[in-house]
């Protein structure tokens, strides 16, 4: 099954408060939308956020994701945990 990996980076200082918020908005409106949240991990040397989801719904991973962002839910997050990120990197990986 596709899984995705993310890898935030995260402005200096803000860890603590980017997984706080992310784990109240970002993790429930995923897991709403059909995402399974399979882990997450803070790296604090480098200020990173990362976490793996997979996508269990109906239709396509691409349709799900842009419904997300789409969403009302997600339009209305404030303040907007996004602002938070200095720097974002998603993969696919795909089991062996």
């Amino acid at each position: 099954m596709r899984e995705q990996v993310r890898i935030y980076t995260i402005n200096k200082g803000a860890l603590h408060q980017f997984v706080a918020q992310w784990k109240e908005k970002i993790q429930p409106l995923r897991e709403k939308l059909g995402f399974v949240i399979v882990a997450g991990w803070t790296v604090e040397a480098t200020n990173q956020f990362i976490w793996v989801q997979r996508y269990e719904g109906e239709g396509s991973w691409e349709a799900a994701d842009q419904a997300y962002f789409a969403s009302d839910e997600r339009k209305a997050m404030d303040p907007d945990p996004g602002r938070l990120i200095a720097r974002m990197e998603q993969y696919y990986a795909d089991p062996m």
